[in-house]
Order: C-alpha cells, then structure tokens, then sequence
C-alpha cells in the first residue's frame, strides 16, 4: 500500500483507545472470532506507532469501563468484549455503514440542556461525549442542538442507568423544535460546529485516503484498522446537517465515497490476515 507518510493516511495522531475500538467493531463484534490474544492488539498498534505500554495500559482502562474482559491465554491473556462493549459498537455500526452517514434523521431540531454536579465530571464528560457522537454541537453555556430526530433516550442509555449516579446527580431537559420563519439558524449552526473545521476535517480525511492503494503484499489489518479509526473520529466531528445548511460543494459524499471503496478492498484482505495471525501458535504463548 502506498501513501504519504505511512501506509495509512495522515490523519492527526490517533489515539490507543480509538483504535482498539475501530479494530474490535470492524472485526471482532457479531464475527466469528474467539477471544483476541494481547499480542495480536500490541502488533498490530505497533505497526500504526502506538507502543506496547500504552497498548496494554489503554487494553486495562477498557476492561475497568466494561468494555473488555480478560481470559487467559497461554502465559499471557486474551480479550473479548463484554454485552456493554458489544452493544456500544453495534450503535456505531449503524451511523459508520449508513447510506448517507451525514443526513439528518426527520427535520427540525432536537435541543438538549443537563446539569452535573461539579464532583461528577466523569459524568459530565460522558454526557459531552455521548452528545457529540450524536451529532450535537454547544450553542451556549448548557444548550446543545442536534439537526432532525435524536433518540435522546438511546444516546445516553448507559450513562443514565449508570447505577452509581445519585437520586438527581443528572438532569435533562430535553425537546423539538422548528425553524421559524424570518428567524434562521444558520448563524447558530456556524457557532455551534465551525463549519469550516468541519470542511476541513472531510479534507484531510479524502486527502490522506483518496490515493491509497490496497496491496496484497501490505498489512491490511493495521491499514482497516486505522481507516475505521480515521473514520469514527471524523463521524464524531462532523454534525448531520441539513443540506440547504451547507454549500453546494460540501465534501460530505467524497469523505464517505472515500471510506466506502477503501472499506471494500481492505476488509476481506483484513479478515484473511487476522485468522492467520490468531492460528500462529507464538500469540499463545507470547508473554
């Protein structure tokens, strides 16, 4: 595979946990594969320049969250997702395979206020994260807007059964809303999501795939990894806006025409490379 840099895109550094997700819903999630052996995870971050400490360190966050679960693997150990980790990556799946991933769902608007105390910013910054993979963008101090239809109760199912939240530890308030006549929110909609960031990010995006080249003979298990990885974040910065919002050349259908024709020449290569890594009998002894 040939590119820039790498070997796979220059997208700004990605991030341990990014790609452990990207590899574990790409691969592992509804697929036939057995528990996922440590070595395999650190060979294969290795190869995208994570090191093997921040690997494992990343690996033991995500078995403290419920993500993952350890079982043992030789003298090392083994990983599989738990119904938690599962279940978060299927809702992923919906919104990175969708038809048009940056369409909005029904029309109108979805607003969203919260309250947290202020000891429970592990909250607060779920609550945050959860928002922003739903689409929504902060238009002032407490007050996020989503475009269309958000099932509110489904984005932030997990946090607000979390059963060590306190009886009113987390307010909403939640409700629809219609553009009115003579009142735009076109100016709201620039504040909340810097459309020109967002532009910029489909950029880099096309511009670091768009001439990568699937070669047999290359990795392409670090190569899906990193192009699902790629593709999460820019899912996750970039809002489904309504299109009368945006102007004629937005680059939304390269970024995903993009994905989509790389997605399709990489992962049955992935797949192939990955059973033959976990049949090498090293992985269940590496230390």
């Amino acid at each position: 595979m040939t590119s820039e840099q790498d070997g796979v895109g220059s997208v700004a550094r990605r991030r341990p946990e990014q790609l452990l997700l990207a590899f574990f819903g790409e691969l592992v999630v509804d697929k036939a594969v057995g528990p996922v052996p440590a070595a395999v995870l650190i060979d294969v971050l290795a190869e995208l320049d994570v090191a093997s400490a921040a690997t494992r360190a990343t690996l033991a966050r995500m078995v403290t969250r419920g993500l993952l679960s350890r079982r043992p693997s030789g003298r090392s150990v083994a990983y599989v997702l738990t119904d938690v980790g599962a279940r978060v990556l299927r809702e992923a799946r919906d919104r990175v395979f969708a038809t048009d991933p940056f369409a909005p769902d029904g029309t109108g608007w979805t607003l969203v206020a919260y309250s947290v105390p202020e000891s429970r910013r592990d909250v607060r910054h779920r609550v945050r994260a959860q928002l922003s993979w739903a689409g929504f963008g902060l238009v002032r101090d407490g007050l996020w807007i989503a475009p269309g239809a958000v099932d509110l109760g489904k984005v932030l199912e997990g946090v607000r059964t979390d059963s060590s939240l306190g009886p009113g530890e987390l307010e909403l308030l939640a409700f629809r809303a219609e553009e009115l006549p003579g009142f735009p929110v076109t100016a709201a909609i620039d504040g909340a999501w810097r459309l020109e960031e967002v532009r910029a990010r489909h950029e880099r995006f096309t511009r670091a795939w768009a001439d990568v080249e699937p070669d047999a003979e290359a990795p392409a298990l670090r190569d899906l990894t990193a192009l699902v990885a790629d593709w999460l974040d820019l899912l996750r910065g970039a809002p489904r806006l309504p299109a009368e919002h945006l102007g004629p050349d937005w680059p939304a259908g390269r970024s995903a025409a993009t994905f989509r024709r790389m997605h399709r020449a990489l992962a049955p290569l992935a797949t192939a490379e990955l059973r033959a890594r976990l049949e090498r009998s090293e992985y269940s002894t590496h230390p």
